[in-house]
């Protein structure tokens, strides 16, 4: 497929009058924008929105992206929007974006969204009338469990929380009390650690959300070079007298007739 360009369109009449680009409330364009770039990304991180140029234009708020050529599960999630209101195999991060959106035009009269491609036979729109949904949305189960990853960020202005990075390279935010954070007296600022958590988690798609955090478990991985080292001579001590190691294993599984 040729490069192809997006447009993505806020329709936002809540103040009694449709929002363009010469006047809109700056939260919802701060809220739109960072959704756009969500979308653009995806989970996988196809897009980096920071090198991806655009044009805002009037009739609506509308961001428009130069072409853009590779972008398969991008394009992919696109038809299936139009395919379905059924959004369970889209992309995680854009299916957040899409439920985040039917959620305010639903809650909101006058407000929609609209995405535009060339490849696509009429736009994408949710707005009230529709009804994306993730049919796995009954799949929530509340578990607690333990977490490894190494902790990017602390605090918060607002809201006291943690991000820590997993070891699959997705970053869980995990919300905590602020007295939690103010008496702890570890340095745990990018270093790894073990917290005990309390979330929901999805039984089909593994994904975690609305994380809590219940405490840091104490989680200090060290390599001893001189106990490996011991452990190495006492193991070669006592198989010294073993001609063949692996046939001795088998020997004593039963293996060896």
């Amino acid at each position: 497929m040729e490069a192809q360009p997006i447009t993505v369109a806020l329709i936002d009449a809540t103040q009694g009058y449709e929002a363009t680009p010469e006047r809109v409330r700056l939260s919802a364009l701060a809220d739109f924008t960072r959704d756009v770039a969500d979308f653009l990304r995806g989970q996988a991180r196809e897009l980096d929105p920071g090198s991806i140029e655009v044009a805002i234009q009037s009739g609506s708020v509308q961001v428009i992206t130069q072409p853009i050529a590779l972008a398969p599960t991008l394009f992919r999630d696109l038809r299936s929007l139009l395919d379905s209101e059924l959004i369970d195999s889209l992309d995680a991060r854009r299916r957040e974006v899409i439920e985040r959106w039917q959620k305010l035009a639903r809650a909101t009269k006058g407000w929609s969204y609209r995405v535009a491609a060339p490849f696509l036979p009429r736009p994408v729109v949710v707005n009230a009338q529709t009804d994306f949904r993730a049919d796995d949305a009954d799949q929530w189960v509340r578990v607690e469990r333990y977490v490894r990853g190494e902790i990017l960020d602390l605090g918060g202005a607002t809201k006291a929380n943690a991000h820590v990075r997993l070891p699959d390279g997705t970053t869980l935010r995990v919300g905590t009390e602020r007295d939690v954070l103010r008496d702890d007296t570890v340095n745990r600022l990018y270093k790894p650690a073990m917290l005990r958590i309390q979330a929901q988690y999805n039984v089909l798609t593994r994904e975690l959300r609305d994380a809590r955090l219940v405490e840091f478990v104490q989680y200090e991985p060290r390599f001893d070079a001189a106990e490996l080292e011991r452990l190495n001579r006492r193991g070669a001590q006592a198989w010294k007298d073993v001609a063949d190691a692996s046939a001795w294993v088998e020997e004593l599984r039963g293996g060896v007739e």
